[in-house]
């Protein structure tokens, strides 16, 4: 048996900060299985994949070690140790429409989802919390009013109900480094057009107003750039000529959570693989 693990490493930019975690890790006889990083305006971040075998880890010194070399290195690192039998915990983050919070909720009672478990509701207005309580679910509001402020919040529940992943379910906020850094390719949106077309907020009526024929959504990775994350799943449908801006957004919505699930299953059962910025399907 072994046990694997997921370190994350973020600050200021500074030279060795690889070498320093790696080689700490070699030395606790760990095997690197998977390592990213990535500098951006000075902002260092690293994603660690290591595991051991059962009889050459010794947790406390694993932990206790990082915590030092985090001191040390003036940057923060977090140890999260990750059973492979262990169902994975999906923080749901909505605003006001409700259509993707059922799609999930109802999804999830029909268990559709045996890998993964639905942990926390987390709104930024209080709008769908009946849904949230229908389905037995904690919800939390927060007030977006401080960007700042908002994600440290909102950083603060996902490390206390110790959520694996992130479903943004028609949530009309956008997410900072700050937050994408710590989860990177494991934050899920679902957006209103067939990226690259249309991104932003108002996705459906610039289809509308080009007169497109066939529109679409798309559910992608976030990433640090707006609608430019990682396609996992699209969907289209054609658009009629007498379509108004209303009937296009019912069209949609039909397909948004259809969208979103088949995202999350293809993440949940291990068969997406981002390289390069593209999403390969295994």
């Amino acid at each position: 048996m072994k046990k694997s693990a997921t370190i994350t490493v973020i600050g200021r930019d500074k030279t060795g900060v690889i070498a320093r975690v790696t080689n700490f890790l070699f030395e606790q006889q760990a095997n690197i299985e998977a390592l990213e990083e990535q500098v951006t305006r000075g902002q260092f971040s690293m994603t660690l994949q290591a595991s051991w075998r059962d009889e050459k880890l010794s947790t406390e010194a694993v932990q206790s070690g990082l915590a030092r070399l985090a001191q040390t290195l003036q940057m923060e690192i977090k140890l999260r140790f990750t059973q492979p039998q262990r169902q994975q915990r999906l923080a749901i983050l909505v605003t006001r429409e409700p259509h993707c919070l059922e799609g999930l909720m109802k999804s999830f009672k029909a268990r559709q989802f045996k890998q993964a478990e639905p942990a926390l509701v987390i709104g930024n207005r209080p709008d769908l919390e009946p849904i949230a309580k229908k389905f037995k679910l904690p919800f939390v509001m927060i007030p977006w009013n401080e960007r700042a402020d908002a994600e440290a919040e909102l950083l603060r529940l996902l490390d206390e109900h110790a959520i694996d992943f992130i479903a943004l379910a028609r949530f009309m906020k956008i997410l900072s480094p700050n937050v994408v850094w710590r989860f990177k390719n494991k934050i899920i949106n679902v957006h209103p057009s067939l990226l690259p077309s249309f991104p932003g907020a108002q996705a459906y009526r610039q289809a509308y107003e080009h007169g497109v024929k066939v529109a679409g959504v798309t559910a992608h990775f976030v990433s640090m750039h707006l609608d430019e994350g990682p396609i996992i799943a699209q969907a289209s449908f054609a658009i009629r000529p007498e379509w108004s801006l209303k009937e296009i957004i019912a069209a949609g919505q039909k397909l948004e959570t259809k969208v979103l699930i088949k995202a999350l299953k293809l993440y949940l059962a291990k068969r997406l693989d981002v390289y390069w910025g593209t999403v390969k399907q295994l």
